[in-house]
């Protein structure tokens, strides 16, 4: 075997492939041209740093793995990996300790006005009257994201005494009970916490969060701490609250430009800014690199694929077979996902048709990632490994198409303590994804874009006021699709359904007025990977 190692790694990192005595190792001081390194190369392992594009990979016929020792796989054209039968591994939570601590010590410095403290003091002053803090202890602490971040900042939240509560629609009771986490929706969490930190992924249903709709239900006084991403905050509207008074301090490691430039933040003395520093201890930096050597050895030795983020297990013929549905899975798991309030107990998924006769594994995980996309490092190879982690159960079962229309169908139903929701869907010629149904309701649509999902009593007059309501606030409907209830479906007869797609954005003021309708029971927005 040959590794090229195209970045530097650690002495541990290096060692684990050297425990393998008949394996060529090039390390990247020894690299002159990476293309002519890798013609007969078996793994290949990068930091950020190397751009590993489709031309880069034409150079390397023989590879078979790369590891990215990180998180973030953004320098790696997955796709070109995937269409050459190429692993992609990344190490999540190997960093999950460093930025847990740096969370907690942006929380005490922020209770206790350290940085202020440090300045002072440096400056030669003694100001000792103006530096008086607050304890943790008794104070409600907010979590955004119960990933794994977020369960290691709260395991290290109880020993100071601190109340947690707790926001994550994807992690079961019992995982949230054993750490002591009491489960809240996100209003509540906004509105509870005297402290509010963010671990949850960038998806457009995080982006902007906090906002100013949100600050505004926020407890006055309120500390927000965020090393997550930056993406994830609206700058100017929290510089503002910052300024009002409103939220009394924010720690902030990530942020929507970086380096920032211009920044709202500078110059506020109630803002701790790092940067983009949770992770980078030198632990975790160890961390990243022996793990993702093991990932690389155990996969060219054994065959053993761990924290992968491609589609490594079919062949090409497979892949092309499967790809349509695999991709429909997960748009079908993130446009159900926008139903339940509450916590998701299991996941049941339903094939029928040619689909059920093949490979599902990565169907299943494609639509489990979908439902847990928000979450931090959810991809379609560790999906499932994700919700056992979360306590959520997976049913699968197969069975012959009874359907007489699409060939291959998937339902998928997600059972929360409440209430369940189900929907199916299927792929048209080959490259068309469509919902087929939503809780009993027969509708097709296309899952792609954004969508408005609007429930109604079925009477007359709703299309009309939805048309009125999109043509004034100047949003284009690319597809209108409508469905009604029977007595022969669990849905209460007289209810209907529509799932309208969307050109551009809608705005909050449209959504309010949809809501507002009287005969309008539910509406809900879901944008489906930017309408590709």
């Amino acid at each position: 075997m040959k590794i090229v190692l195209a970045e530097k790694v650690s002495p541990a990192t290096l060692a684990v492939f050297k425990t393998e005595a008949d394996w060529q190792i090039l390390t990247h001081d020894q690299i002159t041209n990476l293309p002519e390194s890798l013609a007969d190369a078996d793994g290949l392992v990068v930091r950020s740093a190397v751009q590993v594009d489709d031309a880069l990979l034409a150079s390397a016929p023989k590879l078979r793995v790369i590891g990215r020792a990180g998180v973030g796989v953004d320098n790696i054209d997955a796709d070109a990996a995937t269409r050459r039968g190429i692993v992609v591994m990344n190490t999540p939570g190997a960093n999950a300790v460093a930025v847990a601590e740096l969370t907690i010590a942006l929380m005490l410095s922020l209770g206790r006005m350290l940085p202020k403290a440090n300045a002072t003091m440096h400056a030669g002053k003694w100001e000792k009257k103006s530096l008086q803090g607050t304890e943790l202890r008794g104070k409600k602490f907010g979590i955004l994201g119960l990933g794994r971040i977020g369960l290691e900042v709260a395991r290290r939240a109880r020993a100071f005494g601190m109340e947690l509560i707790g926001h994550d629609p994807f992690v079961s009771a019992a995982v949230a009970r054993e750490n002591a986490i009491r489960l809240v929706t996100a209003e509540e969490l906004f509105r509870e916490s005297d402290y509010l930190t963010l671990h949850v992924g960038f998806t457009p249903q995080t982006t902007g969060i906090i906002n100013e709709k949100t600050i505004a239900t926020m407890k006055k006084g309120v500390r927000i701490i965020n090393c997550a991403r930056g993406e994830l905050i609206i700058e100017e509207a929290l510089a503002e609250a910052l300024k009002s008074g409103h939220i009394a301090g924010a720690a902030l490691d990530v942020f929507h430009q970086e380096p920032p430039k211009n920044s709202p933040f500078f110059g506020l003395e109630n803002v701790i800014l790092t940067p983009h520093i949770a992770g980078s201890t030198a632990e975790a930096q160890e961390a990243v690199g022996v793990q993702i050597a093991l990932q690389v050895r155990e996969y060219l030795k054994l065959g053993v694929v761990q924290n992968a983020v491609n589609l490594p297990s079919l062949s090409h013929e497979e892949y092309l077979e499967v790809a349509p549905y695999i991709e429909m899975a997960g748009r079908l798991g993130t446009f159900l996902a926008q139903f339940p309030e509450s916590g998701i107990e299991s996941i049941e998924l339903s094939y029928s048709g040619r689909v059920a006769e093949g490979k599902t594994e990565l169907i299943r995980n494609s639509a489990i990632a979908g439902i847990l996309g928000h979450s931090e490092s959810v991809n379609r190879i560790n999906a499932a490994a994700i919700a056992a982690e979360r306590g959520i159960r997976i049913h699968e079962e197969k069975k012959e198409a009874t359907n007489g229309g699409a060939g291959s169908v998937l339902k998928l139903t997600l059972h929360t303590p409440h209430s369940d929701f189900t929907a199916s869907a299927s792929v048209l010629h080959g490259v068309s994804a469509r919902l087929l149904s939503l809780d009993g309701i027969d509708i097709e649509a296309p899952l792609q874009g954004a969508l408005l999902t609007i429930h109604n009593r079925d009477v007359p007059g709703v299309i009309g006021r939805v048309g009125t309501i999109l043509g004034d606030h100047q949003v284009n409907i690319a597809n209108f699709a409508l469905g009604r209830s029977d007595s022969s479906r669990r849905v209460p007869q007289g209810n209907a359904l529509a799932v309208v797609q969307i050109d551009g954005a809608i705005t909050d003021a449209a959504l309010e007025e949809l809501r507002g309708v009287d005969a309008i029971l539910q509406v809900h927005l879901v944008n489906l990977n930017g309408g590709k």
